[in-house]
């Protein structure tokens, strides 16, 4: 629901979408450069992956191979979600107006799938790490000006669907 609400704010330039911008331009740059990029940086594949990837190793190592499967899938199911909705919305990036397709923000997306999926593999006490983790990359993105708040908003969404859909497919596996 909420997914959908700030995609059509994003879409049809609303309110909503309008104070994502005021607020972005106020936020950008206001923390170190080196910080914000580390936060950024957190979401890419080549940090986010192996975490995962080391925690499926470990659920499979635990006779958990259904689970890590599920995890893998969710992963996989990150680009094919958001690589058609930067095409469909076609939105423009805060530093880079000329630019299009920062609706919603992969590393996001894939921080939320990685890092959630790996706390539930392993351990839920690492949870709030997760959460950290997650947390620092959509605040670096803002704040080094790679994404709209929205963006990041929209992609905590869109992971929490996949990790519920992942879950719901884990549970029935199982049960």
């Amino acid at each position: 629901m909420l997914l959908a609400l700030v995609t059509w704010q994003v879409l049809v330039g609303g309110p909503l979408a309008r104070l994502d911008e005021r607020v972005s331009r106020s936020l950008v740059g206001a923390v170190p450069r080196g910080l914000s990029e580390l936060g950024a940086d957190l979401g890419g594949m080549t940090v986010a992956l192996p975490v995962l990837a080391c925690a499926m190793a470990c659920a499979a190592w635990r006779g958990r191979r259904a689970e890590a499967l599920y995890a893998g899938l969710a992963m996989g199911l990150v680009p094919l979600l958001v690589i058609p909705l930067k095409e469909w919305t076609a939105r423009p990036g805060p530093l880079e107006p000329w630019a299009a397709g920062y609706y919603p923000s992969g590393h996001t997306a894939t921080a939320v799938v990685a890092y959630f999926g790996a706390a539930f593999l392993v351990s839920a006490r690492l949870l709030p790490v997760a959460a950290v983790l997650t947390a620092a990359t959509g605040a670096g993105l803002v704040l080094r000006g790679y994404h709209w708040p929205l963006d990041v908003v929209a992609s905590l969404c869109l992971g929490v669907l996949v990790l519920a859909v992942s879950s719901s497919r884990t549970r029935r596996s199982s049960g």
